[in-house]
């Protein structure tokens, strides 16, 4: 396993004869010969220190290594060889690019050991890196989301704390059972609601007025008003307890719930009035409006789906690829309708009577829906026609893909940013539960949410830990904890982490 400290042509004694030195380190197991006039074009690493070993006291040699054979003049050091392979590259090409396969976290520590400045990283592997941060970023801030809807914030007074756990009760279903319940409650209203609205509008159902109006049928009238009802207690209850009033009520999905229930009593305060203001035709057709607008509680689905959530922020992220696709669909319009115009306009029994109403042909036409009511009768018309069609197909197609790519990497890095964090919170509850940890005879062990240390290790393998929960762009609400905490609950920890 040991090697010799060799010279090429002198001894380890001088400046000279330290540029000719070979130095033999072991990495992990793997040994690898340097060479002193190498490693001295960067002085200040840590490698670059071992060149002048003999110069150095046994202390010294010690700090620099995790283990010093003075017999052979063996340097070993407890790191990944793999990443050494890389840090190696600096001595020989002057910047370093990280392997696939290593995490750039841990490499970034790796060359934080071996005093490599980061700067000398490639910016191709910067880039890399920038987006396993944010990731990180991301599953620490799900973490962090994760112990606030269970344990809360324990530093909160009575009201806050009742506050967060109606919060947690209206809006986190995963927090508890009872919150479960009510959203499975909530999804069966919403259900139930959209389907009193389509039935009320079939005319068997309907019954006669005084006056010999069909009117909406008694009996969906109160389920819808229980509807209402529950929709109304519910969005009281959010807006009480959330934590940003104004946010809350400019959020689209909360505008999407106050739009559900504010046509129902805007009709009932309108009826209150009487007979005389409701024959008013324009509180008819305003009546008429907010009963549509009921359609809107349809939405209310996406509070309850995470898949409908992924596909709207796959929409918004896909916002120049839709704006490609309706500037496609714009000119190809534009363009075909004024071709089909100027190609039937001269027929006796031509359809196309204008070109804003030959817009409407091409929309049918190049979207491949065809319904036939106005179609070209002549030959260059029904040339003109496939054309559209063709170029229709090809308009919306090329801009789909990306769509759906965004859409599946966006539902993916969904699923593992829960997964991440979810294993994340099972290693906290199982390195904190009591029994589970037992300390070796003068060792202490400290546990976190995202590492155990032993203090009996070496420090050259606590430094390899990589803190999950810290923000990598400084932010104060994601805390890392420090090697001399410790926490014996789940509930300390989250304490800790939301402080």
């Amino acid at each position: 396993m040991w090697g010799i400290q060799r010279t090429r042509y002198a001894d380890c004694n001088g400046s000279e004869a330290s540029e000719e030195t070979e130095i033999v380190v072991n990495i992990g197991g793997v040994k690898q010969v340097l060479y002193g006039d190498v490693l001295n074009r960067y002085p200040d690493t840590r490698l670059a220190e071992l060149v002048d070993c003999s110069l150095k006291s046994s202390e010294e040699i010690s700090s620099l290594c995790d283990d010093y054979d003075p017999d052979t003049g063996e340097f070993y050091f407890d790191r990944d060889p793999e990443a050494f392979k890389c840090i190696i590259e600096l001595y020989c090409y002057g910047e370093i690019h990280i392997k696939r396969g290593i995490c750039p976290i841990c490499f970034m520590k790796e060359m934080e050991f071996w005093k490599i400045d980061p700067d000398f990283l490639d910016d191709c592997c910067k880039c890399h890196l920038n987006e396993v941060e944010d990731e990180l970023a991301e599953i620490a801030e799900k973490v962090r989301t994760i112990l606030v809807d269970r344990e809360g914030d324990p530093s909160a007074a009575g009201w806050q704390r009742f506050q967060m756990y109606l919060w947690r009760l209206m809006e986190k279903p995963e927090s508890s059972l009872p919150a479960q319940i009510i959203a499975i409650v909530s999804f069966i209203f919403i259900l139930v609601s959209s389907v009193v609205m389509c039935v009320g509008t079939i005319p068997d159902l309907q019954v006669e007025d005084s006056e010999g109006n069909l009117t909406e049928n008694p009996t969906l009238e109160v389920i819808e008003t229980l509807c209402i009802g529950w929709f109304t207690i519910e969005y009281i209850l959010r807006l009480i307890s959330s934590p940003n009033k104004i946010k809350f009520c400019l959020a689209f999905m909360n505008i999407i719930d106050f739009m559900a229930i504010m046509p129902f009593f805007v009709v009932l305060i309108l009826t209150s009035f009487g007979t005389g203001v409701m024959e008013l035709a324009n509180v008819q057709q305003a009546v008429q409006a907010l009963r549509i607008m009921r359609i809107a509680r349809i939405f209310k689905l996406a509070r309850h789906s995470s898949g409908l959530q992924t596909l709207t922020s796959a929409l918004k992220s896909s916002f120049k690829e839709l704006g490609l696709l309706l500037m496609y669909m714009g000119v190809g319009v534009f363009l075909f309708s004024a071709l089909g115009y100027t190609m039937e306009q001269n027929h006796p029994e031509t359809l196309f009577t204008s070109i804003p109403q030959s817009f409407w042909w091409a929309v049918i036409t190049m979207t491949t829906v065809g319904y036939g009511d106005v179609y070209p009768k002549t030959t260059l018309g029904r040339c003109n026609a496939a054309i559209s069609f063709l170029c229709g197909v090809i308009a919306i197609a090329l801009p789909i893909h990306p769509i759906i790519n965004n859409f599946v990497l966006f539902y993916n890095k969904q699923q593992v940013l829960e997964t991440a964090a979810k294993h994340e919170i099972e290693l906290m509850a199982l390195r904190s539960g009591e029994g589970e940890l037992e300390a070796a005879p003068g060792a202490h062990k400290h546990v976190c949410g995202a590492g155990v240390w032993d203090s009996a290790m070496r420090p050259c393998h606590s430094d390899t830990y990589i803190p999950l929960l810290k923000d990598p762009r400084g932010g104060a609400g994601i805390q890392t904890p420090s090697m001399d905490t410790s926490f014996e609950s789940t509930a300390e920890a989250s304490e800790y982490f939301i402080s």
